[in-house]
């Protein structure tokens, strides 16, 4: 018993250590688990991944440790695992927080510890990510309908574009040269309704275009996550020469602000109120809003622009309630029109306008005014 609470002591001593004080895998404070296979903190969810590959997981205070388990742990520690796990990862590969979703933080840490992808040792065959070209088969949704159907994607980061095939019979041409310039990816496994959904979206002539796709393997569909990462990074690096990776990483891919169900009505503000699918980019500066929440295509978009230009964002409450059924209300001003959108509930609305608000504060770049020029709304 005396041994047991002077190594539990000598445990929480090193959670102390900076290095320590966060998980090894997702950064999460105060993990209280850890690792005396590798010598690493976690929190809980990260060590039940480490569970699932091997059983050499403790909690951190509930848990007997022994005297050479502990010495291993003093021994080791969060920043030594990292010099030899993390030594050569890629600037493009996404190294998830505790937010992220789980398909996301298994692989980065199987992709680590068991495939050792990140030791600076030549891999053989090379990894997909660092090859500059990927192809394979992905579950895609129907534009039209619900269905997902299997379709071959192709990336090729010489030519900077995605492409995908409707048909087995390539020769009868793409359905789609998407440019990578264009492009984002973002996990959506609750929108899509699978544990590796991924939404692909990218800008056409007249509109914003999602793909929703799939794949049964979880290491497959974060591989072409990468893959299209590392394609963005080689795109961002060509268009910006002098940009720096602390300022290009963060423009690779995005996870838009806010996504939710509101209600809108029409420019008169008397029309009826209808449920939209509203997703904020905050990258953009764009407000878009879909009849549901897995449509291929828009139905409008709203700049979000700054006070001295003439934008604000602010509760409200409407002349006319004809058709809505929620009552907490927002009001959006640009310099063409008021657009009035209403919330179930009053949290949703207070989150809501700090996410509006938080673009609305933020100066507006030369592109975001080459943006705006070209928003017409419906």
């Amino acid at each position: 018993m005396v041994n047991h609470e002077r190594n539990k002591k000598i445990l929480l001593d090193l959670l102390k250590q900076p290095e320590n004080s966060r998980c090894a895998d997702c950064g999460a404070a105060d993990p209280d688990w850890a690792s005396y296979k590798l010598g690493v903190f976690l929190c809980l969810k990260c060590s039940g991944v480490h569970r699932s590959f091997s059983c050499q997981i403790k909690s951190i205070e509930l848990d007997f440790w022994d005297d050479k388990q502990v010495e291993f742990m003093k021994s080791n520690g969060n920043a030594s695992a990292k010099a030899i796990y993390e030594k050569a990862v890629p600037p493009f590969y996404y190294q998830p927080c505790q937010s992220d979703c789980n398909v996301l933080v298994e692989q980065w840490i199987r992709a680590k510890y068991e495939r050792g992808e990140f030791t600076g040792d030549t891999k053989y065959p090379p990894l997909p990510y660092t090859t500059g070209f990927f192809e394979g088969m992905l579950w895609k949704k129907g534009k039209e309908n619900t269905q997902f159907l299997k379709r071959k994607f192709v990336l090729s980061e010489r030519e900077f574009t995605l492409t995908y095939y409707n048909k087995d019979d390539e020769s009868k041409g793409p359905k789609a040269v998407i440019f990578i310039k264009d492009l984002n990816a973002t996990f959506q496994t609750e929108k899509i309704g699978h544990p590796h959904g991924l939404q692909l979206t990218y800008q056409t002539e007249n509109s914003t275009r999602n793909l929703f796709v799939y794949h049964e393997n979880p290491e497959e569909i974060v591989t072409w996550f990468n893959v299209i990462r590392a394609a963005r990074y080689a795109y961002l690096k060509t268009a910006y020469p002098t940009g720096s990776d602390k300022e290009l990483v963060p423009k690779i891919t995005r996870n838009y602000l806010k996504e939710g169900y509101m209600e809108k009505t029409g420019p008169n503000q008397k029309e009826q109120f209808k449920k939209r699918w509203f997703v904020l980019d905050s990258q953009t500066r764009k407000l878009f809003y879909f009849k549901d929440q897995l449509d291929a295509e828009e139905l409008g978009v709203i700049f979000i622009g700054t006070e001295s230009n003439n934008y604000s964002v602010s509760p409200f409450a409407p002349k006319s309630t004809r058709g809505n059924k929620w009552k907490h209300g927002i009001m959006v001003e640009t310099p063409e029109r008021q657009f009035v959108f209403m919330c179930e509930q009053e949290r949703e609305q207070r989150e809501w306008i700090d996410a509006l608000r938080k673009i609305h504060s933020r100066p507006m770049s030369p592109q975001d005014y080459a943006a705006e020029a070209k928003i017409r709304y419906k």
